[in-house]
């Protein structure tokens, strides 16, 4: 049996790392945690704010200069920024504020307006993913994804796109994570 070069004793080569996953880290040297995915929800009411901005703005455009005796202008131009504010600049920035970040090393909620609230669900420690979609989320490539550890409330990831992509990063996460702490966990071998 003839090696090539670059093989170890038993004939495996590690994958170069330019293509597919990265190598594995040796026994017991920490991994730097990487950025894998940054989700925002799909947001269908965002959808309805745009068609607000549409129909407010062509409403503004039709009656300006064409208000009756008691409105002016400046009237009309101020109840369509309190609209535009309300239903189009609100929706957004709530969109905006609510993200999901995959790293290697754990999954990071990260959500509200004014008060942020954050969660973190490790990968090491386990959880199972369950995936819910329904019809329409079907035809959108989107779903929901509830991660479990038994312990804590359930993760819920709501409107996620391409959800069974994301399903199947976050299972490999976790098998990843669960073989590398076993590893370092084992009492080193003896020579």
């Amino acid at each position: 049996m003839s090696l090539h070069p670059g093989t170890g004793p038993s004939g495996y080569s590690p994958p170069p790392t330019s293509v597919g996953r990265p190598l594995a880290p040796a026994p017991g040297v920490s991994t730097p945690e990487l950025l894998i995915a940054k989700i925002r929800g799909r947001r269908p009411a965002l959808i309805l704010s745009a068609l607000a901005l549409i129909a407010v703005a062509a409403a503004a455009g039709y009656f300006y200069d064409n208000l009756p005796a008691p409105f002016e202008n400046w009237m009309l131009l101020a109840a369509a920024a309190v609209v535009i504010f309300v239903l189009v600049f609100l929706p957004f920035l709530a969109w905006r504020a609510h993200v999901y970040t995959i790293t290697t090393r754990r999954v990071i909620e990260r959500s509200g307006l004014f008060v942020t609230r954050r969660r973190e669900l490790a990968h090491v420690r386990g959880y199972s993913v369950q995936m819910r979609r329904g019809p329409l989320q079907r035809l959108a490539g989107s779903g929901t994804l509830i991660l479990s550890n038994g312990v804590d409330a359930p993760m819920r990831m709501t409107r996620v796109p391409q959800v069974a992509l994301v399903h199947e990063v976050l299972i490999d996460q976790v098998e990843v994570n669960q073989i590398l702490a076993h590893r370092d966990g084992q009492a080193p071998l003896e020579s």
